[in-house]
């Protein structure tokens, strides 16, 4: 069967782990990666949901305004991922001390991970949020200062990688691991069909 992908796609975001994800799902797109530069502070009492579906879809709105004439016909995908402890977003590690904290808190509890995918393509749009719980095992102090030290949860939600040294304190999910990652591959499987594209 003749598969049906976009001639390009472009990801307004810099996340190599989103762009892995992508070419893993569609090995042949051309991948044109336009980060949107955005505010992405924490707005008091906004759930993690609202926040993901606020900011992903102020990526692709973004991105859309200044898109370069010859990737106008190309579907824009933005995507935004959270970790919410109890039902309070955490944001991503401000400095080694903040990246410590969370770890604490995560230490010995289960955790919600949610990803809002943005796909638009003209006056098409589709959106979607995916949850997943992760479970974490007790933590020591001495293991969290080691991960901090290596420098992998500077730039991740809830300041931990589970595609990385991370997987390690994982001791349970349900639901999408990639979306863990940061792109929940199936949701973007299920919106490229709306679009009219197969990929698979």
């Amino acid at each position: 069967m003749n598969k049906k992908i976009p001639a390009g796609l472009v990801l307004a975001s810099a996340s190599p782990r989103r762009r892995e994800l992508l070419l893993q799902l569609m090995p042949e797109v051309k991948l044109h990666i336009l980060p949107a530069n955005l505010d992405e502070s924490l707005i008091t009492s906004e759930t993690g949901t609202a926040r993901v579906l606020r900011l992903a879809e102020a990526k692709a709105t973004a991105v859309k305004a200044n898109l370069p004439k010859a990737f106008t016909n190309y579907p824009i995908l933005a995507a935004d991922t959270e970790v919410v402890l109890k039902g309070v977003p955490l944001g991503k590690p401000e400095s080694f001390d903040h990246a410590v904290a969370l770890l604490q808190q995560l230490s010995g509890c289960s955790h919600q991970v949610t990803t809002a995918v943005q796909l638009l393509q003209g006056e098409k749009v589709q959106q979607a949020a995916i949850t997943t719980e992760v479970s974490f095992k007790e933590l020591t102090k001495g293991e969290i200062v080691a991960y901090v030290a290596t420098g992998e949860p500077m730039d991740k939600a809830g300041g931990y990688g589970i595609q990385g040294l991370g997987a390690a304190f994982v001791t349970g999910i349900q639901g999408s691991y990639s979306n863990v990652v940061g792109l929940p591959l199936e949701t973007v499987y299920l919106q490229l069909r709306q679009l009219g594209y197969t990929v698979i």
